[in-house]
């Protein structure tokens, strides 16, 4: 009976650790394709090195950074949900922070690579295949777009500055002014710029207003000759 149970207490152990091999496996593999799509997307936002999609955490930092949020809220989220991810009740809801600041930043990725705001729900439920997308479709990086809601706040907005990468545009403090020689892109070939309403008259100039005249001169009649005396 005991040799019984001792071999089921072996078997038992041993499909976990085939269970937990597999699982890292696929762990691996999952992390070597998200580094390899991350890299494609850093590529397209002009990040230089590619070793910075292969750094673990590090390379959610930079994504949070081309995604207008600090990267330090993405690495404090990272932490307190590796930390506090047991507490009863409350470790779920903290294990959901990191994924909560990735979506923020995956919705302005998204629209820097024209993806409309609904993009973000495929981010969230399946996070590779979005990037997948993002890394292999023919958009092209573009930083023209409205500020992000939180640019005002100095918490959540990036104002970090990293050699390589770009710093953009809608996240840049107050007062930025792009570098000297920065031209403004070129209208689109064959571009005329829309037409006024039909019916528009342009204001007509001001009636022209003629000089005061000169005021005339006093007119003086001559002295009347004295009449010579009486005789």
């Amino acid at each position: 009976m005991d040799d019984y149970s001792g071999g089921s207490a072996a078997a038992a152990a041993a499909a976990l650790i085939v269970f937990a091999f597999f699982i890292f496996i696929f762990a691996v593999i999952g992390y070597v394709i998200s580094a390899f799509f991350l890299m494609k997307i850093f590529d397209k936002a002009g990040v230089q090195g590619k070793w910075r999609a292969w750094v673990p955490i590090y390379n959610f930092m930079v994504f949070a950074k081309l995604g207008d949020v600090s990267p330090w809220v993405m690495l404090g989220a990272i932490l307190v949900s590796g930390v506090l991810n047991q507490v009863p009740v409350l470790g779920w809801i903290i294990a959901l922070l990191p994924v909560a600041v990735g979506a923020l930043a995956a919705w302005r990725v998204g629209l820097k690579l024209q993806k409309e705001t609904p993009w973000v729900i495929l981010y969230v439920l399946l996070g590779l295949v979005w990037l997948g997308i993002l890394a292999f479709d023919k958009s092209r990086w573009n930083t023209n777009v409205p500020p992000a809601p939180w640019a005002a706040n100095g918490f959540l907005a990036d104002r970090t500055v990293w050699q390589g990468v770009p710093v953009q545009t809608s996240a840049a403090p107050g007062g930025y002014t792009p570098p000297a020689g920065y031209q403004p892109p070129a209208p689109p070939a064959g571009y005329q710029p829309p037409a006024p309403p039909a019916g528009y008259q342009p204001p007509a100039p001001p009636a022209a207003t003629e000089p005061p005249a000169a005021p005339e001169s006093p007119t003086t009649e001559p002295p009347s000759a004295p009449e010579p005396p009486r005789s």
